[in-house]
């Protein structure tokens, strides 16, 4: 059976999808932490959302390194 390449780019598209979908919901639980007046769950939530963005933006550039890349 033939392997995939580890870095398919539909692996990458669907990764970034992913954490967008996190982030998406990581600001919204961060509003609702703001209005409620919780600093500490607003903090924990700001700690979260961090990690996904670096991952977001970690896949950004391997999306963007491959379409430098000649096709092969």
């Amino acid at each position: 059976m033939p392997r995939k390449a580890a870095n398919s780019k539909v692996g990458l598209l669907m990764s970034l999808g992913s954490s967008t979908i996190a982030v998406v919901r990581t600001v919204k639980q961060l509003r609702r932490a703001r209005g409620t007046q919780d600093k500490l769950t607003a903090a924990n939530t700001v700690a979260g959302l961090l990690p996904l963005i670096t991952s977001a933006l970690l896949v950004l550039r391997r999306l963007r390194g491959r379409s430098r890349q000649p096709a092969r």
